[in-house]
C-alpha cells in the first residue's frame, strides 16, 4: 500500500509550512513521484527541514573515532577534540572557544553498551532509540533500525505505511543493486541469516524472505541520503559571523587556513560523523545535474535542510548529487544505481564522448590558457 501524501509531511520540522511551498505528485512510471513548488521560492530560503524515519552513522566512521549520537548523529566531540584528532595535533588550542556549542556535560551513555547520545536524545526513550544488535553494514543498521522501530511502535502499522512509500525496483533490478552494494563476495544468504537471527519479527515476515530482504537492502541502497555533522565546521561558521577588527580577522583566517592545511596533511577529505538516512519527504525530490536545491545538515544533527539554489518559480524542485561533476555521470549512474539521468544537461550530452574529470580537468586549464593569453 502506497503512503498517503499527507504521511509525507509527517517528519517535517514544521508540516504546515512545508506542504504550502511544495507538494507530491505522480510523474511517470519511470520517475515515479516528484516534488513540486506551489508558490515561488526565493533563492537561498529553507523550502523544509525534516528529520529521517531512520538514520544510522557508518560503522567504518565509528571505528576511526568520529563520535556522534547513537540517535540523531550530532558530533559529540568540541571543535578543539575534533580539530585536534583530525590534525594529528593533541596540544592544538582553538581561538574563540566560546563558540563551540558541544556541551559534553549533556551527553550520557548507554548503561548497556556505552554507546553515547546527547541527553535531548535520551529523553526520548534508550529503549526507542537503540537496539542491541550484532554490528554488519550500515545498510543492515538501517535495515535493522526499521525494523526495531516498527517492533517498538505503539501504532505499528502506521509505520509500515511509512516505509511503503520508497521507490521500489524490479527484481532484476534489486539483484544488480545488491550486487553493487555488497561486492564480489555477494553474502546476502548470510547476511539475511543473521539478521533473522537478530531481529525477527512475525509482523514482519515478508521482509526475512529472500525476495523480501533483497528488496529492503535494495530500498535502503536506492533511497538512503548522506548525512554529515562537524563541530569544527560549526565553530568555523560562528567565527566567519564575528564583527572583528581588521587585524585579529586576518589572524583568525589564517589560523583557520592552517588549521585545514593541516588537517588535509593528516586526515584528508574525511573530516565529518558521516552516516545516511531514510528521508521521506526529500526523496520525493528528483535528481538533476542543473539543480535548483541542495541538502545541507547546518544544526550539526540529522536535521536534513532543504535550501533553494536559485530562485523556483511554481514547478518541479530537482536537487543535486556529488555525482554531477562530469560526462562520465550518465554511465556511473547507469551502472551504480540503475538509473539514467534524464535531466537538461546529461539530454545535451547523450552524444557526446565519454570525458573522464581528469579530462575535464585537462579541457578547463587548456581554456584558462587561452584566456590568459588573451
Amino acid at each position: 500500500m502506497a503512503a498517503p501524501i499527507h504521511d509525507m509531511f509527517s517528519r517535517c520540522v514544521d508540516p504546515a509550512k512545508a506542504s504550502n511551498c511544495v507538494e507530491v505528485r505522480f510523474i511517470d512510471n519511470v520517475k515515479g513521484k516528484g516534488l513540486f513548488a506551489k508558490k515561488p521560492l526565493k533563492k537561498g530560503g529553507t523550502i523544509f527541514i525534516e528529520q529521517p524515519l531512520v538514520s544510522s552513522q557508518f560503522l567504518w566512521n565509528a571505528l576511526y573515532k568520529y563520535r556522534a549520537c547513537e540517535y540523531c548523529l550530532r558530533a559529540l566531540e568540541t571543535a578543539e577534540e575534533n580539530a585536534r584528532r583530525l590534525s594529528g595535533l593533541p596540544a592544538l588550542g582553538l581561538p574563540q572557544p566560546e563558540l563551540c556549542k558541544v556541551r559534553p556535560d549533556r551527553h550520557q551513555a548507554c548503561p548497556h553498551c556505552q554507546v553515547h547520545m546527547s541527553l535531548i536524545c535520551s529523553s526520548v526513550s534508550l529503549d526507542v532509540i537503540y537496539v542491541h544488535y550484532p554490528p554488519e553494514t550500515s545498510s543492515i543498521m538501517i535495515m535493522a533500525r526499521m525494523v526495531a522501530t516498527i517492533k517498538q511502535a505503539q501504532n505499528k502499522g502506521r509505520w509500515q505505511r511509512l516505509f511503503s512509500h520508497f521507490c521500489s525496483r524490479t527484481a532484476n533490478e534489486e539483484e544488480e543493486i545488491v550486487h553493487k552494494l555488497l561486492g564480489e563476495k555477494f553474502q546476502l544468504a548470510l547476511l539475511r541469516d543473521l539478521f533473522t537471527t537478530a531481529l525477527y519479527e512475525d509482523g514482519l515476515s515478508q521482509w526475512f524472505t529472500p525476495d523480501g530482504f533483497r528488496s529492503l537492502f535494495s530500498l535502503v541502497g536506492t533511497n538512503g541520503q548522506g548525512i554529515g555533522t562537524s563541530s569544527l565546521s560549526q565553530w568555523v561558521h560562528a567565527c566567519d559571523a564575528l564583527e572583528l577588527p581588521s587585524q585579529q580577522r586576518e589572524q583568525l583566517d589564517a589560523f583557520i587556513d592552517q588549521l585545514y592545511k593541516d588537517i588535509d596533511t593528516e586526515t584528508g577529505d574525511f573530516l565529518n560523523c558521516e552516516g545516511s538516512g531514510l528521508f521521506l519527504l526529500q526523496s520525493s525530490c528528483n535528481h538533476s545535474c542543473v539543480p535548483n536545491a541542495e541538502a545541507s545538515f547546518p544544526d550539526n544533527n540529522f536535521l536534513l535542510h532543504l535550501g533553494a539554489l536559485s530562485d523556483i518559480s511554481p514547478g518541479e524542485v530537482r536537487r543535486n548529487s556529488d555525482l554531477c561533476l562530469n560526462h562520465f555521470v550518465p554511465l556511473i549512474f547507469r551502472e551504480n544505481y540503475l538509473f539514467v539521468c534524464s535531466c537538461q544537461k546529461c539530454m545535451s550530452q547523450m552524444d557526446d564522448a565519454d570525458m573522464t574529470s581528469e579530462d575535464e580537468e585537462e579541457a578547463e586549464g587548456e581554456t584558462e590558457d587561452e584566456m590568459t593569453d588573451v
